[in-house]
């Protein structure tokens, strides 16, 4: 299903910021709530055009980041830039440069259409009710709710509250979008659906903040990606290069033997079942892929086949916040 461009046109486009500056510059941010800190000298750079994932466990600090970057609330210290502007300074002219997709899904009025909601939320930022219109019917068109657009929102699945929470985040075509957890309990069908929706924004050149525990949604999506644990900056790069955090290389192997492998191949390596003869093989530190080869033969056990198995980002991310068990 393709969607449809969310592109803003060159007519009524918001004027952007110098293509130099990158969409959302934080430099070493501090946040507290009384004797909690919340943020502890974190630094970002979303670059324009790009979508950057956030991640990070429960109490990381990613929504009170975004809420930083919104103006909802003020930095403790360090200093925030979003499209150029300071937003603490100048919140109501940047919330008309930014689309918000909120975590809940009960962020619109249920007894109103999906449509009313759209054009209610479009004069909010100053569209003429003639534009509001037209754009809530635009919005409508890309995410595939043009059939529903007269229907009360209470009567609306999850997935299709999440595809309106998109639709309303660039009824006004921002510069930025900010993302916060717009997947956690959708199915993979509609979780892969808001996806692609997000990244046709991208395609028609927003940036994209997208704030995530679903790491599983990174590879083929995210171009860098931000990992936050109890208010502070544990990584910062692409997706590949958050993978080379996984404690263990593993390997897909095939194996031939007369009788179970052993668990564990001396200090060298562990073997799990992957089913129908194929195992996967995680070697220590240091170890090469060879010298568990010679191990498993000498133990009776014949390699057949062998296939890089890519480490897991979940194992990454639990290194990096230090949560592994080893």
């Amino acid at each position: 299903m393709t969607a449809t461009s969310l592109a803003p046109e060159a007519s009524d486009a918001v004027p952007a910021a110098p293509a130099a500056a990158p969409a959302v510059a934080a430099v070493e941010v501090t946040r507290r709530f009384g004797g909690t800190v919340a943020l502890d000298g974190v630094s970002l750079e979303v670059e324009r055009g790009t979508i950057h994932a956030l991640v990070g466990p429960n109490g990381a600090g990613k929504t009170t980041l975004l809420r930083l970057l919104t103006g909802l609330l003020d930095a403790d210290g360090g200093s925030l830039r979003v499209l150029g502007v300071d937003p603490a300074r100048s919140p109501l002219e940047l919330r008309r440069r930014i689309g918000v997709v909120p975590s809940g899904t009960r962020s619109f009025y249920l007894r109103i259409s999906g449509f009313e909601n759209l054009v209610f939320f479009a004069r909010l930022q100053g569209l003429s009710a003639r534009d509001a219109k037209e754009r809530a019917r635009r919005a409508l068109a890309a995410v595939d709710l043009v059939d529903a657009a007269d229907r009360a929102v209470s009567a609306y699945s999850t997935g299709m509250h999440r595809r309106l929470a998109v639709a309303r985040a660039t009824v006004h075509e921002p510069e930025l979008l900010l993302v916060d957890e717009a997947t956690h309990d959708l199915d993979p069908v509609a979780s892969a659906r808001v996806r692609e929706l997000v990244e046709a924004a991208a395609r028609g050149g927003a940036s994209v903040l997208w704030a995530t525990q679903r790491l599983e949604e990174l590879r083929g999506f995210a171009d860098r990606v931000t990992l936050l644990d109890r208010g502070r900056e544990r990584f910062s790069g692409t997706v590949a290069q958050l993978q080379l955090f996984a404690q263990r290389r593993q390997y897909l192997v095939t194996l031939e033997t007369d009788a179970p492998p052993p668990a564990r191949i001396h200090e060298l390596a562990s073997l799990r079942d992957a089913g129908d003869g194929n195992y996967l093989l995680a070697l220590e530190e240091n170890v090469a892929l060879g010298d568990a080869i010679v191990a498993l033969a000498d133990a009776g056990v014949r390699v057949v086949a062998c296939a890089d198995a890519r480490p897991s980002l979940e194992q990454a991310f639990l290194a990096l916040v230090g949560a592994e068990d080893g």
